[in-house]
């Protein structure tokens, strides 16, 4: 099947609706992707790119379908990776001696992963041409580490079209090629996904490479990408995206994420959330536990985020391993100008948080003051991450916190407790969670739980949830303790 993108431009690419992983399984992909090949015919027939090599036969069916393979002049490779050049092999034993253009490093890839030295390779640098015929040229532009050292991008004139290999694109399948015929929303959220989690620690690269190909003083009608959708309507929108994301992007936003042994580091996450919101309610508060959700929404959000809280119970005196598995991961995005902390709870000794303190650190985030607790956390110390939460939410402001704004805020909360209080005999049987401060009353019961008025605190089940901030029954304190 091809697609017209414009005039003699077709795509003759494959959408993979079932594929998961991507980079091993270190990138997940959850809306599929597609391989984006691009068949030129003018007075020559170009190929841009293949495809993934488990679609080879495939692919060569298809484009057997559409012209004599024989009549393709020229192949373009603009990255050697797998998912762009795997179907390369399978096209040059049909057709052997074809020109294959591409970079200096491109000839090491390609050879390194098909074997054969022997291909006709073309060596192209930035700015060479190659007439195709019909007044039209490609221009060849190097993009080295974005995001292979062999990449590079391809425009061609008078369509005004920018083959920009990886940059642009998103792992993203749908039924429609442009980006004006699909979910808006999805769209967004894949191509920040995509950036956060592959690009971002070449973002300076970015900058430049944009700036350069911007000198070049071309039009761009279409900027046609490896992966995802093609950019028709407005398409240097991505542009202008890519280069704010590149400019140390932050968001009014903090992500807290945690691994947990018995859950005493899980209740400190959801205090300092907590905390925080008392301090800042406008301020975005993510919190994740890395066994349970999505490694890669994690490092977008904290991609998005000007602070990071990093949690982990202590295990033989370290961390947990797949808090150590994403600080690696989040070292080698060299992310930029933002904050970070660690917490976490511990038995013997406290050397989980130590360590993740150290490794944020050495990471190049500014790092504020450690939090720890031992064993499971009290009333007392549940209060003392709520205030440390509140003090990270002061520190960490993007715009100025009044005192009369915060006290405000905090004196609200203190009359919500205190005329509860009111409501409440000193004798009185209640528990008080310490962290919201929601008060269970025996003589009331929590209907929606199953809990009958006039059940004692003993006698309410041990999965009881608070209403208000979902934390289980260790929470809870005496009211008038």
């Amino acid at each position: 099947m091809t697609i017209q993108v414009k005039n003699n431009i077709h795509w003759v690419g494959q959408r993979d609706w079932e594929i998961q992983d991507f980079h091993g399984t270190e990138y997940k992909m959850t809306r599929g992707t597609s391989y984006n090949s691009y068949l030129i015919r003018e007075e020559k027939t170009v190929l841009i790119d293949t495809v993934d090599h488990r679609f080879s036969h495939q692919f060569i069916q298809n484009l057997e379908m559409e012209i004599d393979l024989n009549s393709i002049d020229y192949i373009v490779i603009n990255h050697a990776e797998e998912d762009h050049s795997g179907a390369l092999s399978a096209l040059m034993e049909k057709i052997p001696n074809t020109p294959i253009y591409c970079t200096e490093a491109a000839i090491d890839s390609i050879v390194g992963h098909h074997h054969h030295p022997e291909w006709n390779f073309k060596t192209i640098k930035t700015g060479e041409t190659l007439d195709i015929g019909n007044g039209k040229q490609l221009i060849f532009i190097e993009a080295p580490m974005l995001h292979w050292p062999d990449s590079m991008m391809t425009y061609m004139t008078e369509d005004a079209v920018l083959f920009s290999n990886d940059a642009f694109g998103q792992h993203y399948c749908d039924e429609h090629l442009f980006n004006d015929e699909v979910d808006q929303n999805e769209l967004k959220e894949q191509c920040l996904r995509y950036y956060a989690n592959i690009l971002t620690p070449f973002s300076s690269l970015v900058t430049a490479k944009i700036h350069e190909v911007l000198s070049f003083n071309v039009p761009v009608d279409m900027i046609a990408t490896s992966h995802g959708i093609v950019w028709r309507d407005n398409p240097t929108q991505i542009i202008h995206q890519y280069l704010e994301w590149a400019d140390n992007y932050q968001e009014d936003k903090i992500t807290i994420f945690y691994d947990s042994m018995s859950n005493n580091t899980r209740m400190m996450a959801d205090a300092i959330a907590q905390g925080i919101h008392d301090v800042d309610p406008g301020v975005a508060v993510k919190v994740f536990n890395v066994s349970k959700h999505d490694k890669n929404e994690i490092l977008s959000h904290t991609f998005r985020s000007k602070g990071l809280l990093v949690g982990s119970s202590t295990m033989n005196n370290v961390m947990m391993p797949k808090i150590a598995g994403m600080l690696e991961e989040i070292t080698g995005l060299r992310f930029k100008e933002k904050k970070a902390a660690a917490f976490g709870s511990y038995g013997w000794n406290g050397g989980a948080v130590d360590r993740i303190h150290t490794r944020l650190t050495d990471a190049g985030f500014e790092t504020a003051l450690s939090l720890k607790t031992k064993w499971r956390p009290d009333g007392k110390a549940m209060r003392e991450c709520r205030e440390h939460g509140r003090q990270i939410a002061k520190q960490w402001a993007l715009h100025p916190l009044s005192s009369t704004e915060t006290d405000n805020q905090l004196d609200t909360q203190q009359s919500s407790t205190d005329s509860q209080a009111e409501a409440h005999p000193a004798d009185c049987q209640c528990m008080i969670c310490t962290v919201c401060n929601w008060i269970y009353d025996p003589a009331i019961g929590e209907p929606n739980q199953g809990v009958e008025a006039g059940t004692r605190w003993s006698e309410v089940p041990d999965y009881f949830l608070c209403p208000e901030c979902n934390l289980g029954k260790d929470v809870f304190a005496e009211h008038n303790a």
